[in-house]
């Protein structure tokens, strides 16, 4: 009867294990499509943020035209 005992206890130990092993590995599926999906929104950020810096280095450069027409027109 100890040994059935026993058995059972194993029993309920393997299953919590693999209930715990489910539950973990269900969780790193959906912590890898975050991760996923965290690096495209990153790149799409990259991306716009070097597009707004590409039409600041041209504003800039639309600005110091202006300046140097403003000047030569006061001498």
């Amino acid at each position: 009867m100890q040994n059935q005992t026993n058995l059972d206890k194993l029993n309920d130990k393997v299953s919590q294990i693999l209930q715990n092993y489910n539950t973990l590995k269900e969780e790193n599926k959906n912590f890898r499509i975050e991760v996923v999906t965290l690096k495209a929104e990153n790149e799409a950020k990259d991306f716009e943020i070097e597009k707004l810096t590409e039409a600041n280095v041209m504003k800039d450069l639309e600005i110091e035209e202006i300046v140097e027409k403003i000047e030569s027109i006061l001498g």
